[in-house]
């Protein structure tokens, strides 16, 4: 306290004179001035010695916006009503064909997508499926096809990665593989090469913009059953905050309406299908290779439960592309082929769970 009370009656005694007034007037006026000049300095700062923010490269990713979150783990459930099995054949001694009824047909489909290397330069992805299908015949009897479909599921599952990977803003590549075993199998010792099916796709494409992507490739692909090359276009585009389209030709394609963000409804098809092998005896190698494929038109609904989880229902017309029973392995003319048989179309529903990326 006596520190301050002297400090305050110097301050107040104090006097300058006229000269050391001018001298302090300066200084108050200069120091505005000393602040714009030390501003405008910047200006003269070479700033490239950390690199040009105008050069950073940049990529594109791998979504337009307002498109269905992907899948990273999904678990669903299929029906379909009850329809014929016609002309399969008693044995291949026996040139007689049998037909049969089908009350329904399930299935237990299942799929896991998990990101290894997720970055703004590359996204690559392993992921594993299942699909579990089972016939419910209103009487098999002692038919060695019937039997075989009634009482055991006919499976696929297999691996799978994914590659993307941006050039730059505008252009991307993607490159996908899997490798599924199916059939019917009673114990491990029934699993060979021959029930091994290997797919892959690789597209080349252009990010138009935020709403619009495009892309062009080829493919080999089991999914109408039989093995086939084709080329592919991969297109997704949102035209507006409600419309939109999400198409991967030939193997599906659908048009996109938004309620918002977390309700979003699909009509449009998909094609799946595989080879399958059973062991059937009395066929000609003891051994058919089940070709099947189905069309399917449908609707469907993705609704947003809780944070990352979503469940989706669909419901169509499960149209038959092609249930052949081959010989051979891949096979495809006509002196390979054990039987054909022209599925009635049912309809169908399905729902599923699904935890999907952000």
């Amino acid at each position: 306290m006596k520190i301050n009370r002297a400090y305050l009656f110097l301050l107040g005694n104090f006097k300058p004179s006229p000269t050391m007034r001018s001298l302090l007037i300066y200084i108050l006026l200069s120091i505005p001035l000393w602040g714009a000049a030390q501003v405008d300095s910047t200006e003269l700062f070479d700033y490239s010695q950390f690199g040009d923010a105008q050069g950073v490269k940049r990529y594109c990713n791998q979504k337009v916006i307002n498109q269905t979150p992907q899948r990273i783990v999904s678990i669903g459930f299929e029906r379909q009503g009850s329809f014929t099995m016609p002309d399969l054949p008693l044995s291949a001694m026996l040139p007689a064909m049998q037909s049969f009824s089908i009350t329904q047909m399930t299935a237990l489909k299942a799929q896991v997508n998990i990101p290894v290397l997720s970055t703004n330069k590359i996204i690559w992805q392993l992921g594993a499926s299942y699909w579990g299908s089972r016939f419910a015949f209103a009487d098999p009897g002692q038919h060695q096809i019937a039997k075989q479909l009634s009482t055991h599921t006919l499976t696929s599952t297999g691996i799978n990665t994914t590659l993307f990977k941006p050039l730059n803003e505008k252009n991307f590549l993607i490159v996908q593989a899997s490798a599924d075993i199916n059939g019917i199998f009673h114990d491990f010792d029934d699993i060979t090469g021959q029930a091994v099916t290997v797919s892959a796709t690789a597209l080349y494409g252009w990010k138009l913009s935020e709403k619009n992507m495009l892309g062009l490739g080829v493919a080999r692909t089991y999914r109408a059953g039989q093995v086939i090359h084709l080329p592919v276009v991969l297109w997704n585009k949102t035209f507006n905050d409600r419309w939109g389209m999400e198409l991967l030709l030939p193997a599906r394609g659908h048009l996109r309406y938004n309620f918002s963000t977390s309700s979003i409804v699909q009509l449009g098809y998909e094609l799946e299908g595989n080879q399958f092998s059973m062991s059937i005896p009395g066929s000609t190698n003891g051994t058919i290779f089940l070709q099947r494929g189905e069309l399917k038109p449908r609707l469907q609904w993705d609704k947003k439960l809780s944070g990352f989880l979503w469940f989706n229902v669909q419901a169509g017309l499960r149209y038959n592309w092609r249930f052949d029973g081959m010989d051979v392995y891949n096979g495809k003319a006509l002196n390979q082929r054990y039987f054909t048989s022209a599925l009635a179309n049912p309809l169908y529903i399905g729902f599923s769970l699904n935890f999907v990326s952000p």
